[in-house]
């Protein structure tokens, strides 16, 4: 996002249930990619890590323990009963992806009291918004986050004929799905400064390349979960203030657009700020194992989710997903 603005205040929507029964499929361990424990890189520059721990389930492989942050919030709650992995997030995000193209939630294990939003409005899953409408999954790059039992994804999904950006968050307790957040950016849908900002979502799907999401870090160079937090934390409360560890060929991109370079309009102040945060952290996911954190607030009338890759203490690549709300739905 460009420029610097207050988050604007949300309420809670309903509660949306819908039916569903069974566990997710999925077992212990982690799916691709090498183990390691600790994270050695170390921020700099600003990035302050903050103790304590964040909710229950099991840590994914490599990673560290803390997790809550000055200021926003972390999540709460694990996977309840048995262990949260990888695998289990991974496979349940597959899940939605393949029910979403048939339109068709039936198949999901949801909790009776499950909540579903689209751009911040609660629906029902199957008869409104993209449910009605999309195909099959084109690109995807997820965060897995099992302290919180709770996997993020930004997307490519056709909405009719035409590819949108798309933005899912999925928490899963005692194997069953209890939330379920989404942005759909369709044209028009994104203005900075009253100007319609256009999607792109060739350059979402070549981002992959570039930025290399998915890889996993090597243990040596990982950050802890309270790293990834902090820079999160601190480039929402100081926005635009608190840009900091970024390297030199580090772009941001919005919904697809912009390739900005990620100290575009940005600066680094000292410490970690305090007072009242110029865009309130609503939720901070970190996936220790891929070095990847992800943001939710509010941002000039558009509710955001932000990812970023991080090693070495340094952030590779940030990509925003923004869409048009009056709010998140979940404040």
């Amino acid at each position: 996002m460009t420029g610097g603005a207050g988050g604007a205040d949300s309420k809670g929507g309903a509660a949306v249930t819908t039916g569903g029964s069974g566990g997710i499929a999925g077992s212990s361990g982690t799916t691709g990619g090498t183990t390691g424990s600790g994270g050695n890189g170390k921020a700099t520059g600003g990035v302050v890590g903050a103790g304590g721990a964040a909710g229950g389930g099991a840590t994914s492989s490599g990673g560290s323990g803390g997790g809550a942050m000055s200021g926003g919030s972390s999540g709460t709650g694990g996977s309840g009963n048995g262990a949260c992995t990888r695998e289990l997030l991974k496979s349940t995000l597959d899940a939605y992806y393949k029910a979403l193209a048939a339109h068709d939630p039936s198949s999901l294990p949801v909790a009776d009291n499950v909540k579903f939003t689209e751009n911040g409005k609660a629906m029902k899953m199957g008869d409104q918004g993209l449910w009605k409408s999309a195909g099959a999954l084109k690109y995807s790059h997820n965060a897995l986050d099992t302290e919180v039992c709770t996997a993020a994804s930004q997307a490519v999904v056709p909405d009719g004929t035409m590819d949108i950006p798309f933005a899912l968050r999925i928490k899963v307790q005692s194997q069953k799905i209890t939330e379920i957040e989404t942005i759909a950016v369709r044209p028009g849908d994104y203005k900075v400064s009253g100007q319609d900002f256009a999607s792109n979502t060739a350059a979402l799907i070549a981002s992959a390349t570039s930025v290399k999401w998915q890889d996993v870090v090597p243990a040596a160079d990982r950050n802890t979960r309270a790293e990834i937090i902090a820079w999160m934390d601190k480039y929402y409360r100081l926005f635009p203030r608190g840009v900091c560890n970024t390297t030199s060929s580090c772009k941001r991109i919005e919904n697809g657009g912009g390739s900005f370079s990620c100290s575009s309009g940005a600066s680094c102040d000292a410490g970690t700020g305090s007072g009242q945060p110029a865009l309130p952290s609503r939720l901070i996911l970190a996936d220790v194992e891929t070095g990847m954190g992800v943001g939710f607030t509010m941002f000039q009338g558009n509710t955001d989710m932000h990812m970023f890759k991080m090693y070495s203490g340094q952030v590779h690549g940030v990509s925003a997903i923004l869409g048009a709300a009056g709010s998140s739905g979940w404040d």
